[in-house]
């Protein structure tokens, strides 16, 4: 890679990694101020990106227009659509490529551009034969994004503090603003985010549910549940157990809306998922539960935390033993997690200032 080049990066999915990669669009344009950067994503992370103020350009992977015309056995105009996206991407006439997925699919969209240079982070998949190199992943586990800021070490880029960022667009600025207006939240909220993509990273609704009673008491400010459309059903059960004493906007926010109010809650608390993860980029007071995957443990951040308990089966990611019974997120307790919220917010106002110059 040098100055002036025309650089890819391609990381697709998911929410939370996207955001863990997000340092790197600052470490290249400090490196390479000349370059232009753009970032191959799927639709459903792209609303963090396209604001950011040094890409160039985001471009959308349109993986599930791809995947209908596949099961729908339409294999000529999938051909054709193929064909066609790959046209758009050599036609960007690509110096460089960062894949920083490391996947076949990946690795694939990589070599469609046509770039002369085509770098893989920890490349498998039988994607590492369609890379000019690969780098290992590396750095220490404990640090969130740790994978890509060795990476950025080992290219020779500015790395710098390496500081996570998520960009908000104005509009999504002001619906948030309107929302917050008719829910009655303008004078602070505190958000929680209990779901996630796998069970064995939940915690349990009982201890959600008495969770946001305590922490309603120690704040004085209203709680407010943020989720997916597929979590709709579960966050319904938390909202029963407290009566109605949550804003429960799971599933009624765009990706990006969600942003906008994690950016300007008092505090979060939220399990292994991408919306916790900005928490943490936008130097909102965070407390993270994790226990069968623990992507870091080191926030960089005085103001988050995360609470895990290591036992000898942990972390088991997309293997659980346990039957069922989650121990390990069993052992954090209700206490706990509060004395954690107390901890990082002793220290509000300074947070509060970090919280305004994150949210870009």
């Amino acid at each position: 890679m040098n100055n002036g080049d025309n650089i890819l990066i391609i990381r697709l999915s998911a929410i939370g990694d996207v955001v863990f990669a997000s340092p790197l669009i600052s470490a290249l344009k400090q490196s390479f101020p000349s370059a232009r950067l753009s970032w191959l994503v799927e639709p459903a992370a792209a609303p963090l990106l396209i604001h950011h103020p040094e890409l160039d350009e985001v471009i959308i992977w349109p993986k599930s227009d791809w995947r209908q015309l596949w099961e729908k056995n339409r294999f000529f105009a999938l051909w054709r659509e193929i064909s066609r996206f790959r046209r758009e991407l050599m036609r960007r006439q690509f110096d460089s490529v960062l894949d920083l997925q490391g996947l076949l699919k990946s690795g694939v969209l990589a070599w469609f551009s046509g770039a002369r240079e085509r770098i893989g982070l920890g490349s498998r998949e039988g994607s590492q034969w369609l890379m000019s190199r690969v780098m290992p992943r590396g750095g220490d586990p404990d640090r969130i994004g740790s994978e890509y800021l060795f990476l950025g070490q080992q290219l020779g880029l500015a790395t710098g503090a390496f500081e996570m960022q998520v960009a908000l667009g104005e509009s999504d600025r002001r619906s948030v603003s309107q929302l917050l207006e008719r829910e009655g939240l303008s004078s602070g909220y505190l958000v929680v985010c209990p779901f996630t993509t796998r069970p064995q990273k939940h915690w349990f609704e009982e201890r959600w549910a008495a969770l946001v009673l305590r922490l309603s008491q120690e704040f004085a400010v209203p709680p407010v549940m943020l989720g997916g459309v597929g979590d709709r059903e579960a966050s319904e059960r938390v909202s029963r157990r407290l009566d109605g004493k949550i804003v429960n906007l799971t599933g009624r926010t765009t990706l990006a809306e969600a942003a906008a109010l994690i950016c300007r809650a008092k505090l979060l608390v939220g399990v292994d998922t991408g919306l916790t993860h900005m928490g943490v980029a936008f130097a909102t007071p965070t407390v993270a539960l994790f226990g069968s995957t623990c992507p870091y443990l080191e926030t960089t951040r005085d103001n988050a935390l995360v609470l895990y308990h290591k036992l000898n089966c942990s972390p088991c990611r997309r293997s659980p033993t346990c039957n069922g019974e989650f121990n390990c997120m069993a052992a954090i307790g209700v206490e706990e997690v509060v004395a954690a919220t107390k901890k990082i917010t002793r220290s509000e106002s300074g947070s509060k200032a970090q919280i305004q110059i994150k949210c870009i």
